[in-house]
């Protein structure tokens, strides 16, 4: 039987730069969460653990660097045409078993827009996008639910033409401010959809690293052996806490309302180490833990790198199974063409400097159809690997999280 391949690819993208300017004090806005949107939040980091957990015990790669909220929401807007055991599965995956389909929709539609308008210093922008072949029928359904909820924007396009390539290719850049330049290389001749989703984020540090401070010190590889790196240093009142586990600080950016936490493990332990702890239960234990401002004087290295993986196989490990077979998959709320999940691909950029973070992700799904230092104050010196998250105060969502093990800088 004749197989029609279609394409379906999301993208998040998280982006930060250090232009940012004016002093005058801002109105601080504070997002609300009702009951349902905070247990939307709660289940996306319970997702985002465990995921980030299984892609660090089998990743290659020495650093690497996930967005959770990235790969929920591509996989959440995938979710809005499955039914059946394909839907159960991917509620159970994405730990949202409890709440229906309107209910993480609102949440989420909720969420998106408290983000988008929380800091005046600190801008935030979400898009989304469904490109798709133009003798291909698409449920309405599903088109007005990510048009109403997630704002998407829906075009056809001849799949055919060099045109359409360029046309998603040039979304996907314009979204990204250029960071990602391209997500497909190229349009099967019987691909029929293409779904995006991106978010623009731009801030600096509330208080940046001293340029004129940062030299080269050592790192300590988790082999033993150890290579100079450049260190940014600044000393500033920021939260902390400690455990026998790790050291943390929170590092704000803008008003505060976004930081990167900051986890150094303590004596023997390692960043392994504070990965395999990662629950829901600790992540809270741990957040609650800062408990108030102190002066700690801050020494991490500058990283700035990429990361990419295929997610096929840990999202299965997570119970989405279904999704994935060419014959027990349903997303018969999409299309009446059968169609399953054929690949999820996670691709992220982070540069960490001492102006502030840039940092990108982008999660694609395709799936195929077929008819079957020396002053006062607490020392923070970041000299081997560690774990990082960069997240919102208060809904507590994660939007990034990551490992670097050998922090290199890289072009």
């Amino acid at each position: 039987m004749k197989k029609i391949i279609s394409i379906l690819i999301l993208s998040l993208i998280l982006f930060v730069s250090c232009n940012l300017d004016g002093d005058s004090p801002k109105e601080i806005k504070k997002i609300e969460l009702d009951e349902k949107s905070a247990q939307l939040i709660e289940a996306d980091n319970e997702f985002g653990l465990e995921l980030f957990q299984l892609i660090n015990a089998a990743k290659e790669e020495k650093n690497l660097m996930i967005s959770p909220l990235s790969v929920s929401v591509a996989l959440v807007m995938a979710y809005n045409g499955a039914e059946g055991d394909t839907k159960t599965e991917m509620e159970q995956a994405l730990k949202v078993l409890g709440l229906t389909t309107d209910e993480i929709n609102a949440s989420y539609e909720y969420l998106i827009n408290a983000l988008q308008s929380l800091d005046p210093d600190v801008v935030f922008q979400l898009a989304n996008a469904i490109f798709y072949e133009k003798t291909f029928s698409v449920k309405s359904n599903f088109i007005n639910t990510n048009k109403n909820v997630y704002d998407a924007e829906v075009a056809k396009l001849d799949f055919g033409s060099t045109d359409a390539l360029s046309t998603i290719n040039n979304w996907v850049a314009d979204k990204t401010n250029d960071k990602i330049d391209k997500i497909i290389e190229q349009l099967d001749p019987q691909a029929v959809m293409v779904l995006l989703n991106a978010i623009y984020f731009n801030g600096i540090w509330t208080t940046e690293f001293d340029e004129d401070k940062t030299h080269e010190r050592s790192f300590r590889r988790n082999n033993g052996t150890e290579i100079s790196v450049p260190m940014m240093h600044k000393e500033d009142s920021v939260a902390y806490m400690t455990n026998d586990l790790f050291s943390a600080v929170r590092l704000p950016y803008g008003n505060g309302q976004y930081s990167m936490v900051v986890f150094l493990p303590k004596d023997e332990n390692n960043s392994d180490d504070v990965i395999d702890n990662l629950s829901k239960e600790n992540w809270k234990n741990w957040m609650n833990d800062f408990k108030g401002i102190g002066h700690v004087n801050i020494t991490m290295p500058r990283f700035k790198y990429r990361f990419e993986m295929e997610l096929n196989d840990v999202l299965k490990e997570m119970g989405m199974v279904k999704a994935f077979s060419d014959s027990e998959a349903d997303f018969s709320s999409i299309s009446d063409i059968f169609i399953y999940i054929s690949y999820v691909i996670h691709k992220t950029f982070i540069d960490v400097n001492e102006n502030g973070t840039e940092a990108a992700a982008v999660t694609a799904i395709g799936f195929e159809a077929t008819s079957a230092g020396g002053s006062s104050g607490t020392n923070f010196y970041v000299d081997k690997p560690f774990v990082y998250a960069i997240t919102e105060k208060d809904t507590g969502a994660i939007i990034f999280i990551g490992e670097v093990t050998e922090p290199v800088y890289e072009n």
